[in-house]
C-alpha cells in the first residue's frame, strides 16, 4: 500500500486543533504556573491529531455540523495527551522522546508530569460538559469517554504485565483493543453523537473504529521495526528493547503488514451504508495504515 498524501480530514484537524486547544487551556490553573507549562508542553508540541480528525470525520459521516464536535475533539485529544505523558514515565514505558522532543517528565520532572496528566484527563470532561450538544447527548459522550479512559488503563496494565512474557496473538489483541483501540472508538462515537447519528449508523461507525484501532496499532508495531526515529518522533526499537510482544515479533514483519491491510479493509467495508459522506473517514483510514510516522 503506497504512502498517500495526508488526507484533508487530518490536515483540517492539524490546522484547527492548536487554536482550540490553546484557547481551552489558557484560563486553566493560573496559580500553578509550572503545571500549566507542563500541560501546554504535552498538548501543544505537535502530534498527528488523529483522534480529533476521527471526531470530525464521524460527525460529517452522519450529516452533522462539525462545530458541534469541537468540544469532543478537544476532550479526546486531552485524554490522548494525558495517556502519553503517563506512558512515558519511568514507572511505565520509560521513554525519553515523544513527538521528536524530550518527554514531559524529562523537561518538568516526574511529579509535575504525573500531575499534568492527571489534570489533562480531568479537563477533558470539563470540555465535554461545555459542548454544544443536548444534555442527553452530553451524558452519552461522558460515558463513552469515561469508559475509554478506564479501558486505556486496563490496556496499560496488561501491557506492563506482558513485558518479557511470550504472549499469543489473542492476548496481544486484548491489550491493544483497550490501550489504543478504546480511545479511537470513543473518538468516532463522540463525533457520531455530536452529529445526532442514529443507532444503526453509530453501530456501523463503531465497527469501523474497532477494526481501524487495531490496524493502527499493528502498523505502529511495524513502524517500531522499520521506522526512523526522526520520522516517527519516538525511539524506534523501543518495543524490542523492553522485550514486548508485538505483531511483527509474533507473526513476522510481512504477515503483520498484511494483517494491518486486512483490518483496514474490514474497517472501510463497515462504512458501506454511509455513502460518500464517509469518504473523509475512508481516506483517513488508508493514510493511517500507510504512514511512515
Amino acid at each position: 500500500m503506497a504512502m498517500p498524501e495526508s488526507p484533508t480530514l487530518l490536515l483540517t484537524a492539524q490546522e484547527r486543533m492548536p487554536g482550540l486547544l490553546a484557547a481551552f487551556l489558557a484560563p486553566r490553573n493560573p496559580l500553578a504556573e509550572r503545571l500549566s507549562e507542563a500541560m501546554h508542553y504535552a498538548v501543544m508540541n505537535g502530534g498527528k491529531r488523529v483522534r480529533p480528525a476521527l471526531v470530525f470525520g464521524a460527525v460529517q459521516a452522519v450529516g452533522g455540523n462539525v462545530l458541534r464536535a469541537e468540544s469532543a475533539a478537544i476532550a479526546v485529544e486531552l485524554v490522548h495527551c494525558y495517556s502519553l505523558v503517563h506512558d512515558d514515565l519511568p514507572c511505565m514505558d520509560d521513554d525519553n522522546l515523544r513527538r521528536g522532543v524530550p518527554t514531559c517528565h524529562k523537561v518538568f520532572g516526574e511529579a509535575t508530569a504525573l500531575l499534568a496528566g492527571d489534570t489533562l484527563q480531568a479537563l477533558a470532561f470539563i470540555a465535554l460538559g461545555e459542548g454544544r450538544v443536548s444534555a442527553e447527548g452530553t451524558a452519552d459522550q461522558l460515558r463513552a469517554l469515561a469508559m475509554a479512559a478506564a479501558d486505556m488503563a486496563v490496556g496499560q496494565a496488561l501491557d506492563l504485565a506482558g513485558e518479557g512474557q511470550s504472549l499469543d496473538v489473542t492476548a496481544l489483541e486484548q491489550i491493544h483493543r483497550h490501550k489504543t483501540g478504546a480511545l479511537i472508538r470513543a473518538s468516532v462515537a463522540l463525533g457520531a453523537i455530536a452529529g445526532g447519528g442514529g443507532e444503526a449508523v453509530r453501530k456501523a461507525l463503531d465497527t469501523f473504529a474497532d477494526r481501524l484501532g487495531l490496524a493502527f496499532q499493528v502498523h505502529d508495531d511495524v513502524l517500531d521495526v522499520i521506522g526512523d526515529t526522526n520520522r516517527i518522533g519516538k525511539t524506534a526499537g523501543a518495543d524490542a528493547a523492553l522485550r514486548k510482544s508485538t505483531y511483527p515479533a509474533l507473526l513476522g514483519l510481512a504477515e503483520a503488514q498484511a494483517l494491518a491491510v486486512h483490518l483496514h479493509d474490514e474497517a472501510v467495508a463497515a462504512l458501506a451504508s454511509l455513502g460518500p459522506a464517509a469518504n473523509p473517514l475512508r481516506e483517513l483510514a488508508h493514510f493511517l495504515v500507510s504512514r511512515d510516522h
